[in-house]
């Protein structure tokens, strides 16, 4: 992998300094486990300069501790996307954006999409922030969501590719809708979290179609990747590598790798445009 790369959805985890919440719905333990400092020698090796911290619900659900720790020692390597209730105030959001918090997770996947019915002022405080709703659903759950995001004029991120089921196809009603949202050009969608959707091992051959339809659909300049580490709840074994290779091979195109590894994420979470070391001028998006 030639191209500098930004990876945007990540997880830490460090129950010995910040403890798990009491009432944490799922407890990651041993190699589901990963602290920030873990994460940025992974991401040495592999040349990763930047990365997406995304609050999780395992663990921590609504402590937002260790992300916004994490973000503010990170010296400007890190940007977060918090956990955050329903009754989040437009205050409490202007704080976690001062601590580099880009965005809010709206997690219907685990949570269900009725649990955001009452979510509309989040989403239009989100929108005057100009903050992120950084969106997983899984299989047709995106249109009944869609509605309220398109209302509110949010910045839309949809973890994982949407999750789609293969065996649904292309055409199923919530791929559909990513798809459209894609030609509209109202969001952007993380080629991601293969593993949480594919029914064949790695290299997940059976999710290529809908990472290569999304590619399309959205283009290169609203399509980011992420790798999900430290893989939590992973069915199979997972390494760093291998997901970066996978990538290369469904997008062979060099140019549209640049462009979803850096340049989108630069734009999308204010990282510095030029990589750390070019000789490139170093500029906020």
């Amino acid at each position: 992998m030639n191209e500098p790369v930004i990876d945007c959805h990540v997880h830490v985890f460090d129950p010995v300094r910040f403890p798990y919440a009491p009432d944490a719905w799922y407890v990651p333990t041993g190699q589901e486990t990963g602290t920030v400092e873990q994460l940025r020698r992974t991401h040495d090796v592999h040349g990763v300069r930047h990365a997406v911290l995304v609050g999780p619900n395992s663990g921590y659900g609504e402590d937002n501790r260790y992300l916004v720790d994490a973000v503010t020692h990170g010296a400007g390597r890190f940007r977060g996307v918090a956990v955050v209730p329903n009754s989040a105030t437009r205050a409490q959001l202007s704080g976690l954006r001062d601590a580099g918090i880009v965005g809010v997770t709206l997690n219907a996947a685990l949570l269900g999409v009725d649990y955001y019915a009452d979510a509309g002022n989040l989403l239009s405080s989100l929108s005057e922030l100009d903050m992120i709703a950084d969106v997983q659903v899984t299989g047709d759950q995106l249109p009944a969501l869609a509605p309220a995001l398109a209302r509110s004029g949010v910045r839309v991120h949809v973890d994982h590719c949407g999750r789609p089921d293969p065996a649904d196809g292309l055409d199923a009603p919530g791929f559909r809708e990513l798809l459209r949202l894609g030609g509209d050009g109202r969001a952007v969608v993380k080629l991601s979290g293969l593993v949480k959707f594919s029914h064949r091992p790695p290299p997940h051959e059976d999710a290529r179609p809908f990472v290569r339809a999304l590619v399309d659909a959205f283009g290169p300049d609203h399509c980011v990747w992420a790798s999900d580490w430290p893989f939590l709840r992973a069915p199979v074994r997972l390494d760093y590598g291998p997901l970066l290779a996978v990538f290369e091979e469904v997008v062979p195109d060099g140019a549209a790798r640049r462009q979803i590894l850096w340049d989108t994420p630069c734009r999308e979470f204010g990282f510095p445009t030029a990589p750390p070391g070019s000789s490139g001028e170093v500029r906020s998006s």
